[in-house]
């Protein structure tokens, strides 16, 4: 997803098979079941048609909470343009769902990071990662998920620059009290 400034967001697509969808689908074409034919007949009850959505598409409450992770990482992302500039432009700012490992490194009984950053190469720009369901995880409301995508945007940036959390951000850890 792209705003009006430079960067970027990318988030991990997933691919799409009709043997990871599960049943129901095959040759890509969706089969219909038992109760969604039942829900389809549920949501036109008396011929009235479909019920309307309960709020208007542009309203930050219409987002999924998918959607809504995107949004932080995109605002956190700003802020880092706000603080620092030029400095930031080159770095992409990518959302995945989990990190790559995660069987393994929960074995060994570690805890899941809810980011990381990749320093530029010759192939590749600099990147900060953050996974969605580690931070969803680690927040104890969703109202602490925009703080949590915050800090570890900032500390993802802070390894990547090398310097402190509160040098690229005075305001680091200082939300939700």
């Amino acid at each position: 997803m792209e705003n009006g400034s430079h960067f970027t967001v990318r988030l991990k697509a997933e691919a799409a098979t009709p043997e990871a969808a599960g049943p129901g689908i095959r040759d890509g074409a969706v089969q219909p079941h038992a109760h969604s034919l039942f829900r389809l007949r549920r949501r036109n009850r008396h011929g009235r048609g479909l019920r309307s959505p309960l709020l208007p598409p542009g309203a930050p409450a219409s987002l999924s909470r998918s959607q809504q992770f995107d949004q932080y990482v995109l605002e956190s992302a700003e802020r880092l343009h706000q603080l620092w500039g030029s400095v930031i432009d080159s770095i992409e700012f990518q959302v995945e769902d989990i990190p790559p490992h995660l069987e393994e490194l929960a074995s060994l009984g570690g805890c899941a990071p809810l980011g990381t950053f990749r320093p530029e190469t010759s192939d590749n720009p600099a990147a900060i990662v953050i996974y969605r369901h580690p931070v969803q995880t680690a927040a104890r409301g969703h109202g602490e998920v925009s703080e949590l995508v915050h800090d570890a945007v900032v500390e993802q940036a802070a390894e990547l620059l090398g310097i402190s959390p509160e040098a690229v951000d005075p305001m680091y850890g200082h939300f939700g009290g």
